[in-house]
């Protein structure tokens, strides 16, 4: 007398889970869940880089090395405003990190960004578009977007610091705090900015026919 287990199983195999029929019926939400999944990835990935590198670079002289660019008016206080704002000296001693903390920052969501977009692009997106024509509006899109929080980040980055370090008297580990503070921040905006950008970038072609 045969068992009806292997039809049973056939027939469990061949329903769609809950995730395929979920995707069925809301296919926007679905990629969107997707790309916030990733992207969580990719900013819990700069938020390891961000303190080894910035550990790496505090070692060398560029912690010295100023590095501001593209003045901007000026602060409150009537000081220049630099859009990207990195002066000599340490945090801890007042300073803003220099072209090492420059460096830090831009590495880290860098390595991350350029995961982010294969990521992106063949799990989120599952796009069979030109790699190349998509990966010059990723990086042009990066470019704008990094100017873009660079400038922001010159209204929450002081105060934030000051606050942790001096106000509340927590020194290095307000110095970390704030530095995932900024970094969190900075994958907000991006995050919020990127993906109309990808839902642009990264189309389904449909195939050609042999």
């Amino acid at each position: 007398m045969s068992s009806g287990t292997p039809k049973d199983d056939n027939l469990v195999y061949s329903r769609p889970n809950f995730w395929n029929r979920y995707k069925e019926k809301h296919p926007n939400i679905a990629q969107f869940l997707v790309f916030f999944l990733l992207s969580n990835g990719v900013t819990a990935l700069q938020l390891i880089l961000m303190p080894v590198l910035k550990s790496v670079f505090g070692q060398t002289a560029l912690v010295h090395t100023s590095f501001q660019l593209f003045q901007f008016g000026q602060n409150f206080d009537g000081s220049p405003y630099f859009i990207f704002d990195y002066a000599a000296g340490p945090l801890s001693s007042g300073g803003g990190g220099g072209l090492a903390y420059f460096l830090a920052v831009q590495i880290a969501i860098g390595i991350a960004q350029i995961i982010n977009f294969f990521a992106q692009r063949s799990i989120t997106f599952k796009s069979n578009s030109n790699i190349w024509k998509a990966a010059f509006w990723y990086v042009i899109a990066y470019i704008i977007i990094t100017i873009g929080a660079a400038a922001a980040q010159g209204f929450y980055k002081a105060p934030i610091y000051n606050l942790l370090m001096n106000t509340w008297g927590m020194g290095s580990l307000g110095e970390t705090t704030a530095d995932i503070i900024t970094m969190i921040i900075n994958s907000a905006i991006s995050f919020w900015v990127f993906f109309p950008i990808f839902k642009l970038i990264f189309k389904q072609e449909p195939q050609q026919q042999d």
